[in-house]
């Protein structure tokens, strides 16, 4: 496998709006809330569940201009995107962001392309965030994750992630209304 990672450039927005995100899973998380907090347990599903994200093609593009030699990038340089190439394509990426009030390092977005899962590559972005964590300080790198993306909740635990905190309403009115968000937090060393 003859994988290559880089910060992304403006004409790399195509390829990364053209990723497929989407996933299968036969287990998902559960909550369940009660006076003393909530739990969140693991489930099997029949049938399995199948997860399309909707066309995302303005925030790839948007994604894609944080790159630090893209025109209009931002001027700290407290985004950054990477990307994992496959010859010329486009197989993954990860949008991040740093915030210097809590020193936390957001994974925005990070998606593999199918054909490509199981190969560290979202794991090697994740270091790439990791190292731009380290770069500016942060103390620790946050993301968000359905209830219903087991496959990548397994993954970011096996990254040294751990659950941190949950929202039952953040997906209301939208088409992931009925799924929770999960908050995942894993330390910069």
């Amino acid at each position: 496998m003859d994988i290559t990672y880089r910060t992304a450039r403006p004409e790399d927005a195509e390829g990364i709006a053209r990723l497929d995100g989407s996933f299968t899973t036969h287990t998902v998380f559960e909550v369940a809330g009660g006076e003393a907090g909530f739990t969140v347990r693991e489930v099997p599903v029949d049938p399995p569940v199948r997860k399309v994200f909707p066309d995302d093609t303005d925030q790839a593009e948007d994604d894609a201009a944080h790159a630090p030699d893209a025109v209009g990038g931002p001027a700290e340089g407290d985004e950054r995107v990477f990307v994992a190439l496959d010859g010329e394509a486009v197989c993954g990426f990860a949008a991040v962001t740093y915030a210097a009030w809590n020193r936390r390092v957001t994974i925005d977005d990070i998606e593999v392309s199918p054909a490509h899962r199981g190969r560290g590559i979202g794991r090697t972005l994740m270091e790439h965030a990791a190292a731009f964590a380290r770069e500016r300080g942060a103390a620790h790198l946050w993301l968000e994750v359905s209830t219903v993306n087991a496959p990548a909740v397994h993954a970011y635990r096996s990254m040294g992630f751990a659950l941190c905190g949950l929202d039952t309403a953040l997906y209301d009115g939208t088409a992931s209304a009925g799924e929770q968000a999960l908050f995942m937090s894993r330390p910069c060393p």
